[in-house]
């Protein structure tokens, strides 16, 4: 009888270990999930060891955290997370507990995914070792970090920082100045209310509107401003440029490239000294110009409306020409 009970309890015992271990596995890879009350204008900081991140905005007074995760089981143990309030906001902490070259050896398999829900008035500072950035629209500040993905941007009320190692930088409007570079990848920006920094070391560059200053500089690409209304400087060394001065430039401006043509268009009421210069094709000009010095077919300056600040046009591979708008 002892016997027989001993063997049952043994059983029990073996079978709740069981459901014990089963549930532990489900829970390694289960979502974790946080919520906050929060007020307006506060700070969400998101700064993981792997994965992508994904913020929302919404009318409501809450952060809502969800983070999803897959993998190995080794992986899902070592990678911890911290979600927490804070004095400002909320911050979101992801470690990986090891070696990395490791951990990430199943890069395909083991995967992070950190999405934020926050109030619509909310600034956000995110960085990801390894992952896309993607935040809708939102009115706050937005500096953003990736050592390795895409980053997509809705249409922010307030500055935007945007950095990545290895990928392409969409923006589809800000009200104040942009500041965006990527090591290889293509960049795409709206209107944009301030200043533009714009520099990519493997990819075309393409601007919208710019009411500010603009900054642009490729190795290996296009780059296209349909409109700036501050000074222009752009650099290429595999691409043509055109852009398009719609107001009177307040300094200096310049469109340089090295395998390409250089296109500028200028309102009809600016007023700039035009020094252009072509090694591979002819410069010419469309608008009405008072030639200084002799005039060559790869070579022309001179003055348009009277003169103002320079405006320099250089290209060693296609031609130029000057457009009125």
């Amino acid at each position: 009888m002892f016997a027989h009970s001993k063997h049952i309890l043994l059983c029990t015992v073996a079978i709740g270990l069981f459901v014990v271990q089963q549930a532990g596995a489900q829970a390694l890879d289960s979502p974790i999930e946080r919520s906050f009350n929060v007020s307006t204008g506060g700070d969400l900081v998101v700064d993981v060891d792997r994965g992508s991140i994904e913020v929302e905005s919404t009318d409501g007074r809450e952060v809502d955290v969800r983070i999803e995760r897959e993998g190995t089981d080794d992986f899902l143990r070592r990678m911890k997370f911290e979600v927490r309030e804070t004095s400002n906001g909320v911050s979101v902490v992801g470690e990986y507990d090891g070696e990395k070259r490791w951990g990430w050896r199943n890069g395909k398999r083991n995967k992070v995914r950190v999405r934020v829900l926050v109030p619509r008035k909310y600034n956000v500072d995110l960085k990801t070792s390894g992952g896309s950035i993607e935040v809708q629209d939102l009115d706050g500040s937005v500096d953003a970090k990736t050592s390795g993905g895409h980053m997509t941007f809705g249409l922010i009320d307030g500055p935007i920082v945007a950095r990545t190692s290895g990928g392409s930088i969409t923006l589809e409007g800000s009200s104040g100045p942009a500041d965006v570079k990527t090591s290889g990848g293509s960049i795409n920006l709206g209107d944009v209310g301030g200043n533009v920094v714009a520099q990519t070391s493997g990819g075309s560059i393409k601007l919208d509107r710019v009411l500010g200053e603009v900054d642009a500089s490729t190795s290996g690409g296009r780059i296209l401003v349909k409109e700036v209304r501050g000074t222009i400087n752009a650099r290429t060394s595999g691409g043509s440029i055109e852009a398009f001065i719609s107001e009177q430039p307040k300094g200096d401006c310049s469109l340089t490239t090295s395998g390409g043509s250089v296109k500028v268009a200028l309102a009809p009421d600016v007023r700039v000294d035009i020094e252009a210069k072509s090694s591979g094709g002819s410069v010419r000009t469309d608008i009405p110009m008072e030639v200084v010095g002799e005039v060559k077919r790869t070579r022309m300056n001179g003055t348009v409306n009277g003169g103002g600040p320079l405006l320099k046009l250089r290209t060693s591979g296609g031609g130029v020409r000057i457009v009125k708008a």
